[in-house]
């Protein structure tokens, strides 16, 4: 049996939206279930986001340590961002975050895998690249503020990620299926079987 997810949509009787902040909202559904009952569904409704696996020739990740408020924790990430324009082309974005958080630049893209974050509450889905020939960006470095202000940058060694993810040390979503799925993809068919970086993707659909 192969698995795959499948798209589908129960019928919603009645939507409410009780509120909208400057990114991301929080919608009120009423879903009709299966058995003809209706249940009301509280989600946040959120535009998409991108995440890069950034691999220099060493074999080494780029990483981010950066404090995040809801969890009240510093964590280590790899560059990530929303996708702040509707239908914006996720690789666009991704080369974008890379070059504003590490201000580094890349030859090599591909999709490494696509999730959803939360599907249990939340609508936002993230795509995972995958960056090689990895070099300084041209230019200015971009001007941060807020929580990436005093954002620290480091290249660790694939496997010593993978030992913290395993031993419960490092916990951000974006950084655990990265490494984990860049792992697979090497014990697999290699790194140049990945989908190409402009694979279609129906959860966000973008113009190429």
């Amino acid at each position: 049996m192969t698995l795959k997810d499948t798209a589908e949509e129960w019928e919603i009787t009645a939507t409410a939206t009780p509120f909208t902040g400057n990114k991301t909202s929080v919608r009120t559904d009423d879903v009709v279930m299966p058995g003809g009952g209706v249940a009301t569904r509280d989600y946040q409704v959120h535009p998409g986001s991108v995440a890069v696996v950034a691999l220099d020739e060493r074999g080494r990740v780029l990483v981010i340590n950066q404090y995040r408020h809801p969890v009240r924790h510093r964590l280590w990430e790899i560059p990530a961002g929303l996708l702040d324009i509707p239908g914006e082309n996720p690789l666009h974005a991704a080369q974008r975050e890379l070059y504003e958080e590490a201000h580094v630049k890349a030859e090599d893209w591909r999709v490494l895998t696509d999730i959803y974050s939360s599907p249990g509450g939340c609508d936002e889905a993230i795509r995972v690249f995958l960056a090689r020939d990895l070099s300084e960006a041209d230019g200015e470095r971009f001007e941060v503020d807020e929580e990436e202000a005093d954002m620290e940058i480091a290249r660790v060694p694939l496997d010593e990620l993978v030992r913290g993810v395993l031993a419960g040390e490092l916990h951000h979503n974006c950084l655990v299926v990265g490494v984990l799925s860049l792992v697979a993809a090497e014990r697999g068919d290699g790194l140049d079987a990945l989908r190409p970086a402009g694979a279609p993707w129906p959860a966000r659909p973008f113009e190429a």
